[in-house]
């Protein structure tokens, strides 16, 4: 299930107004399944998301029933590193994972409704000193710290905060000054990145499915009005239908937006390159081979549009990466894994060939 579902559960959820747990990753030392900020909803015998690879779920929806007839949050530590009697069992996490319950409430429902409408949200969730554990305010780029806390906290907190939701990362920042010592967990949570595909044909589906999977919003633009009804596009979000020339007017692209160019036509596709070119997307992948590529290049030039190095150091063609494969889903694995470590601003190698550390920590400032 991805963050979005798991959000989307929580809202639906709070829609109910029935008893629920929320349980939050709000630190981990050494090795994890998931990092901070990975939750789990956890709803009598039900629940959605996940915080292991299943080796403390059992553990933490047994707890739920003790944190709802508190009525109070509850922070657990588990030591999965083999050291501890009970944890330590070889489960593999190898690691130390301190996980936030608490019953959920509307307090909550601020994040859900930001994230569902397409806005980013900082999260900060006290966990130690001065404050009540669980109490928590809301950071909007543009509208700054919700009221939920005290002034003197949301000034220190205003850098960390926006620098975290800036880069989509969690850390836990310590806070001291003459009004009182604070411990808070703070969570950059980012909407969903915006996947446009354009084409109709048969291979898109797979590549839409494998997208909404790792929590891409997914539009798909066809040039057939005929097919630009969702039942042709199940999982996609939305479905467009305009021309290769008017792909610009009918969409918003943004900084966060990824462009997967494939209808198999090479005047269409050039036409949508060439409109594509004019829009701040970071990543344009144009199915085809390197020769069809340069041909394209050769008619934008007969044609005097300009195409500068920036713009196709944009253009990722052959599209994918070298996975091996030539089935429709294979081939989707490769393109989507490609957007994907786009997004992620990575650059895509055997895990088992990085040295240090697979998850980046980052420094964040705070007030003076």
């Amino acid at each position: 299930m991805t963050e979005t579902e798991v959000l989307s559960a929580i809202g639906e959820t709070l829609d109910r107004d029935v008893d629920a747990v929320l349980a939050t990753i709000i630190d981990v030392e050494g090795s994890a399944y998931r990092r901070p900020g990975a939750k789990m909803l956890i709803e009598g015998d039900d629940s959605a998301g996940s915080l292991t690879a299943g080796c403390l779920e059992d553990e933490v929806r047994g707890l739920a029933g003790d944190v709802l007839d508190a009525g109070q949050p509850r922070i657990e530590t588990y030591d999965l590193t083999g050291d501890d009697d009970i944890w330590g069992l070889g489960m593999g996490c190898n690691g130390i994972i301190t996980v936030l319950l608490e019953p959920l409430d509307e307090s909550y429902r601020p994040v859900v409704e930001r994230v569902t409408n397409g806005g980013d949200c900082g999260v900060v969730t006290v966990t130690d000193g001065d404050r009540p554990l669980g109490e928590r305010g809301f950071y909007d780029p543009e509208t700054e710290f919700s009221d939920n806390l005290p002034g003197w906290l949301c000034e220190e907190l205003r850098e960390p905060t926006a620098t975290l939701l800036e880069r989509g990362k969690t850390d836990t920042v310590g806070v001291e000054t003459d009004d009182g010592t604070v411990e808070v967990f703070v969570e950059g949570i980012e909407a969903p990145s915006n996947l446009v595909v354009v084409g109709s044909g048969p291979d898109v589906n797979p590549v839409v499915e494998l997208a909404k999977q790792v929590d891409f919003q997914v539009t798909v633009v066809t040039f057939r009005g005929a097919l630009s009804s969702g039942e042709n596009f199940p999982a996609a979000d939305a479905v467009r239908a305009t021309s290769p020339t008017d792909i610009g007017d009918n969409i918003e692209f943004d900084d966060d937006t990824y462009v997967i160019v494939m209808t198999h036509n090479f005047i269409d596709d050039r036409l949508a390159v060439e409109d594509l070119i004019d829009t701040p997307v970071q990543y344009i992948g144009l199915m085809g081979p390197q020769e069809r590529f340069e041909e394209m290049l050769e008619d934008f030039a007969d044609e005097s549009v300009e195409i500068t190095e920036d713009d196709t150091s944009r253009i990722y063609t052959p599209i994918g990466l070298d996975l091996g494969g030539d089935s429709p889903h294979q081939i989707a694995y490769s393109i989507v894994a490609e957007a994907l470590a786009i997004a992620n601003n990575r650059s895509p190698q055997h895990l088992t060939d990085r040295e240090g550390p697979i998850h980046d920590r980052i420094e964040v400032p705070l007030a003076e």
